[in-house]
């Protein structure tokens, strides 16, 4: 049965951060996935971690204007600041990976962005292995975020190839992947050895993956069958309360605690 995790950056805003934790451990998700949590503590994040018995997953490099500058040529230096910074964080709050933020990048300075995006997460990742956090690159969709550098899986598998890292991954999520390029299972299974991490949402609503042209039970049936035995980020948007549209996930094992 495909394991889920609440994304705190999407779901259950209606409550500050912090409150987040204990609303997802509620509905019966057993681990969470942050966004750019800098302005809460560590300390505080790990508190609430202990309190409601959850598995921490990843974090984003901290946002920027551009979505992010791991690609950006002239930025190496700011890059690996705010690497810097989400290393300590995620270390410090016992988390598992860290999903480096690419850019928006003129479509000339592509060629020169590949090898610099090359050398910034090659540089990460050795940073990152001592800690055992994964780096996780995702391709993003150019309709949700314009002139983005990775937006195509196979450029991704491409890039971790030729990082050589084994702490290197994918974010494969199939909300991006439908909407560039479709073929979700054949392309899903080809890569798996290269997969870290699965996030999904409807397409193309981007909310509660149970409307839209992708059929999850069907992607959820085929996970399993695959052998994917890492998490699944819920990284949609809900069209109301959160808790009021995860009547989706209870036939997967995730029920409020204290339902029968």
């Amino acid at each position: 049965m495909p394991r889920f995790a609440a994304n705190l950056g999407h779901l259950f805003t209606e409550r500050p951060l912090i409150e987040r934790f204990g609303a997802a451990a509620a509905a019966g998700f057993a681990a969470v996935e942050l966004q750019f949590p800098y302005d809460v503590a560590p300390s505080a994040v790990v508190a609430e971690l202990k309190k409601h018995d959850l598995t921490q997953l990843a974090v984003n490099t901290p946002m920027t204007p551009e979505s992010g500058i791991a690609a950006i040529p002239g930025r190496e230096r700011d890059f690996a600041a705010g690497f810097a910074r989400a290393l300590d964080y995620v270390t410090a709050i016992g988390g598992t990976g860290i999903h480096c933020m690419a850019g928006a990048v003129d479509v000339n300075l592509r060629p020169a962005a590949e090898k610099v995006f090359i050398g910034n997460i090659a540089r990460a990742a050795e940073l990152a292995a001592p800690h055992n956090i994964t780096l996780l690159i995702e391709p993003i969709n150019q309709r949700d975020r314009p002139g983005y550098f990775l937006s195509h899986l196979e450029h991704a598998a491409d890039l971790v190839t030729k990082i050589g890292a084994r702490n290197v991954r994918i974010q494969f999520d199939f909300y991006h992947m439908q909407i560039t390029g479709g073929d979700l299972l054949t392309r899903f299974e080809k890569y798996l050895p290269l997969i870290g991490h699965v996030q999904i949402a409807a397409v193309p609503a981007r909310n509660e993956p149970d409307l839209g042209e992708v059929n999850f039970p069907l992607v959820f049936e085929a996970i399993d069958r695959l052998g994917y035995k890492g998490w699944i980020g819920c990284e949609y948007k809900p069209k109301a309360r959160t808790e009021d549209g995860l009547g989706w996930i209870r036939p997967y094992g995730v029920v409020p605690k204290g339902a029968s």
